[in-house]
């Protein structure tokens, strides 16, 4: 007999006897109606095997019975009782059956079956504990964060003591009084007491469960358990938990990003689900970092069909290989493409007609820009006019840009390039049909993207130094993948046409903490066991970067971390003429005719050539004259 047939078994014949005992108490042990009971009993035993069956009661794992077992349980106990009721009414007259019956028999059968399920996981969970103790002493654990994740965290420990860690208390700033009791596991301080309760009772390790805090409640955690030389660790961010539950294996070392990041965006799904659900989606650099995200945000929003369209074919694979594994139901197509090339990309268009693009797919490496910047004009601004045009022609409902913080008073080609593209953006929006809309969002770094100051710095520590930062005041703004991705599909959902979205990227960070906070959080000392070297700015690179022209101005949006761009800087008149002079330097490959036409779109563009208007650089008087003007 298989374990399911052994449980089925079990819970059947534990209800039947449920009928004739509720008889036996309701009749204080007098049993004058046997033949009724025993007619009553067996007119309930259909219904009740059906429910055992096909609410899967003996399909569920017992030793692991939470509160949604013990629902369906009540439920399907409730429904029986409500037919007893029915049974009663339509049966009075031929048997003896009391109104207290069908009560007391649901009353019975849920403790008899609830208690057997208790007992199973009690039980289990007890010999695992002993038996786990035989092996080896497990760990003292000390959570950081009294909140419905540290709560959930001890009772996940306490299920599970197979994984050697004990939940000896709390600490949280927000709860008053130490002597609180949660799951049965005191409140012992607050955080600032870390030190003195990890000596007090006798602490093996921190686990850090906050993750909606700041990054500077996180550090703060961090230093203090450095402090104390005992071993901290964190529990995954909201996003990063696999269905919102929490698991131990998920708890993970703490990385630089969660000393950076800030609270948990919080999204109008509304607004997002009414332009993204049962909409054909087109992301172009779907297998980046930003493009490959903002696919993992759209799956829960019930799109009809996602394009994932790349030119790198690697990086399309191995992103679509996870969405089939992550993401089964999600209907999608992979096209390796290229932006440039308008008649393949048409084709496209005309095969799955897109009713919402965001277009992620850029060069945005500076330094590579700026030896190759015909590259920068023909992919970033020649790919993006390709598929505006197309978003116009073919009624594209929302078409959203990925921009960049360095298109603001640009230094280097491919912030020039970015700056252009939010232009090109602006054109399309002015010929945009009836609900049509084409934005542009901006924003900085992003923590851990491919090409980032993250990666590149760990591969520095792995290899034992030394780190290099271009110059010590740099400074970036920086968000993560998620956020970032989050707050583009906001943005997207904004009313206003041809607008300039800027996301609030909180405060800028040095690049030398940055790497200060990497080499300590890998166990090692700055400057000590990993030196820092200087190597000077690079071409096209600015110290500080900006996400607005003072020119522009903000104005807020209905989303508190999403703001406009009042002014962008767009002029509508001579701007074909402008774009088409663009893309005659880029073809001619000439770096001052480059500068020079970019000037000519971008004035704030702060060229790294010292240009000679009197050379012949193939421009026409008209164009000449635009340029002399900016």
């Amino acid at each position: 007999m298989t374990n399911n047939q052994y449980k089925f078994i079990t819970d059947f014949t534990i209800w039947t006897l449920a009928t004739p005992l509720a008889y036996f108490l309701r009749l204080e042990g007098l049993m004058p109606y046997g033949k009724d009971i025993l007619l009553v009993t067996l007119m309930l035993l259909p219904l009740k095997a059906l429910i055992i069956f096909f609410m899967g009661y003996h399909c569920r794992c017992w030793h692991k019975v939470g509160l949604r077992d013990l629902s369906m349980l009540i439920s399907g106990v409730g429904a029986i009782t409500i037919s007893s009721f029915i049974l009663v009414l339509g049966t009075s007259y031929y048997l003896f059956i009391p109104l207290s019956v069908p009560f007391i028999e649901g009353l019975l059968a849920l403790s008899a079956l609830g208690f057997i399920r208790v007992t199973c996981r009690v039980s289990h969970e007890r010999i695992n504990r002993i038996s786990y103790r035989n092996k080896k002493e497990p760990k003292r654990i000390l959570i950081a964060g009294a909140g419905e994740a540290g709560t959930l965290l001890a009772r996940e420990m306490m299920r599970h003591p197979e994984s050697g860690l004990v939940p000896i208390g709390y600490l949280d700033d927000r709860k008053s009084g130490y002597s609180k009791l949660l799951v049965g596991i005191p409140v012992l301080g607050n955080l600032k007491d870390l030190s003195q309760v990890v000596d007090q009772y006798s602490i093996d390790e921190v686990l850090i469960a906050m993750p909606s805090e700041s990054g500077g409640v996180v550090r703060n955690v961090a230093e203090r358990a450095r402090n104390a030389r005992v071993r901290h660790r964190i529990m995954p961010r909201i996003h990063e938990l696999i269905n919102g539950k929490i698991i131990i294996s998920q708890i993970r070392n703490v990385d630089v990003e969660d000393l950076l990041r800030r609270k948990t965006v919080e999204l109008d799904v509304g607004a997002i689900s009414g332009y993204l659900k049962d909409r054909v989606i087109m992301v172009t650099g779907a297998g980046g970092s930003i493009g490959s995200e903002i696919v993992r945000q759209i799956s829960g929003f019930n799109p009809k069909h996602v394009i994932l369209l790349g030119r790198g074919e690697n990086s399309i694979y191995t992103f679509h290989q996870e969405i089939l594994q992550s993401f089964p139901n999600l209907p999608n197509s992979t096209i390796i493409n290229d932006i440039k090339d308008y008649e393949s990309i048409r084709r496209t268009f005309e095969t799955y007609r897109p009713e919402v693009i965001f277009h992620a797919a850029a060069h945005k490496h500076v330094p590579l820009m700026e030896a190759n910047p015909e590259q920068a004009i023909t992919n970033n601004v020649g790919g993006t006019k390709n598929l505006t045009d197309l978003s116009l022609e073919f009624e594209v409902d929302h078409f959203v840009n990925i921009s960049s913080d360095k298109a603001v008073n640009p230094t280097s080609v491919m912030g020039a390039s970015k700056r252009a593209c939010e232009h090109v953006v602006r054109s399309a929006a002015t010929n945009a049909r009836g609900n049509q809309k084409f934005v542009s969002v901006r924003f900085g770094n992003v923590l851990g993207s491919r090409g980032s100051v993250i990666p590149l710095f760990k591969s520095q520590i792995e290899r034992g130094g030394p780190i290099t930062i271009t110059h010590p005041d740099m400074t970036r703004y920086f968000m993560t993948i998620p956020e970032a991705s989050r707050l583009v599909l906001q943005a997207g959902g904004q009313a206003e046409n041809g607008m300039v979205y800027v996301l609030d990227m909180g405060q800028p960070v040095k690049i030398v903490d940055l790497a200060n906070d990497l080499i300590t959080l890998s166990g090692l000392k700055p400057d000590i066991d990993i030196k820092i070297e200087y190597s000077g700015t690079r071409p096209g690179e600015k110290l500080y970067e900006e996400l607005l022209t003072p020119a522009e101005g903000i104005s807020a949006t209905h989303h508190k971390k999403i703001f406009s761009a009042r002014k962008n800087g767009f002029k509508n008149e001579q701007f074909d003429i402008l774009l088409e002079n663009l893309f005659k330097s880029a073809v001619s490959n000439n770096r001052e005719a480059i500068d020079l036409a970019f000037k000519a779109m971008v004035p704030s563009y702060r060229m790294n050539t010292k240009v000679n208007l009197k050379k012949k650089l193939n421009i026409s008087k008209k164009m000449e004259s635009v340029i002399k003007r900016n």
